[in-house]
């Protein structure tokens, strides 16, 4: 029976090596993680759409370095355990590049699992400020961060409320309560302590309890860290209860849901809101048309899926250190939504020509409609 030399042990393993990659030396894999299935599918399914299209456009543009992008997707449903396990799977089949997770809570169970496994994540919609805050090496986030969102509502707060009883709510996620906690410290670093802290956890069905407590705190105005269904329920709760207080909250209430779940009630409500996204052409064969929640994440996807590109492109390998020490240099890349550039943490450069957060209003149309498209809170 023949022995194996040392040369030849060496080049089965190597062989071995690039069959457990994918077959590394044709293609680039990046892996999705995305709530496809639960509360959030219909945002899943934008990430989805926007990260096939942008592997479909760049392939078609040559790939990179030579090579094919695939992309391998998994879903999470927006829960820690299952956002863990494909962390896992995807160290498994050795998918180093990913966009992904969506939600804060679940990138937070996530990215220390990616990073002990060498894997790049690219944030497409979590502006948690504690998933860069710490160090870990793997980060990058391709939307501002929250604390730019809480900065915005803060000043805004201040400036049109100022000695007013703020009450500041949240859903109890991290992206909400990281949101109100945040708010509450600028308010008071300015000498102006909210007078409430309460929650109004997601799915609840109703706020009687907390608009009783919110009126014997006698605010006069109310923040709310959440999305837009719970938005409406803690509305329609203050107006029935005879508080006519305004209401600033989040990006999470830019949903053409709210003003239908809220009624009258959502007329003057304020959002911190980053610039209207360019919207991504509908694909070929596409059958009926988008929600909005997938509009709203689509082209941070396909700007994700294009930030690794040019890292691969940069680095001039795949290799997620290799690639996240190059996007780390603060070199600009150009994606969907313009250039951008990345700090040491993984956050984007702020860009003082184009503010992170503006603010707008829901008003009612002429027409009849409720909408903010074009309302600059700050208008009279």
């Amino acid at each position: 029976m023949p022995t194996l030399t040392s040369a030849s042990c060496a080049m089965i393993l190597a062989l071995a090596a690039c069959l457990a990659s994918g077959h590394a030396g044709a293609q680039v894999r990046i892996g999705l993680s995305a709530p496809l299935t639960g509360p959030d599918a219909a945002f899943g399914q934008g990430l989805r759409l926007g990260a096939e299209q942008a592997v479909a456009d760049l392939n078609r543009a040559g790939g990179v370095n030579g090579q094919r992008l695939v992309l391998v997707v998994a879903d999470d449903a927006g829960d820690g355990k299952q956002g863990l396990a494909v962390a896992q799977r995807f160290a498994t089949e050795r998918v180093g590049l990913v966009v992904g997770p969506f939600h804060a809570g679940v990138a937070g169970l996530a990215l220390p699992a990616y990073a002990d496994a060498g894997i790049v994540a690219i944030l497409p919609g979590s502006g948690f400020p504690g998933l860069t805050a710490k160090g870990l090496w793997n980060v990058f986030r391709a939307m501002p961060n929250d604390g730019e969102q809480a900065a915005a509502a803060a000043a805004y707060l201040l400036r049109r409320h100022p000695g007013q009883r703020i009450g500041l709510v949240h859903d109890k996620s991290p992206f909400g309560r990281g949101l109100a906690e945040e708010v509450g410290r600028l308010l008071k670093a300015q000498g102006q302590s909210e007078v409430a802290f309460e929650t109004l956890p997601r799915g609840e069905r109703d706020a009687g309890a907390l608009v009783a407590r919110l009126k014997r705190a006698r605010v006069e105005a109310v923040y709310f860290g959440g999305l837009g269904p719970e938005a409406a329920l803690l509305l329609r709760g203050l107006r029935e209860a005879g508080l006519n207080v305004p209401l600033v909250g989040t990006d999470g209430l830019a949903d053409p849901a709210f003003p239908q779940a809220a009624g009258p009630a959502a007329e003057g409500t304020v959002m911190t809101l980053t610039p209207e996204p360019r919207k991504l052409p509908d694909p070929k064969g596409a059958r009926g048309p988008r929600t909005p929640e997938a509009d709203a994440v689509a082209a941070r996807a396909y700007a994700a899926v294009e930030v690794l590109r040019q890292g691969v492109e940069g680095a001039r390998t795949a290799e997620a250190r290799a690639v996240a020490a190059y996007l780390r240099q603060g070199v600009t890349v150009r994606t969907f939504l313009g250039e951008i550039a990345f700090d040491g943490k993984g956050d984007l450069r702020a860009d003082p020509r184009r503010p992170a957060f503006g603010l707008q209003v829901w008003r009612r149309t002429p027409d009849g409609r409720i909408d903010y498209a074009g309302n600059d809170a700050d208008a009279p």
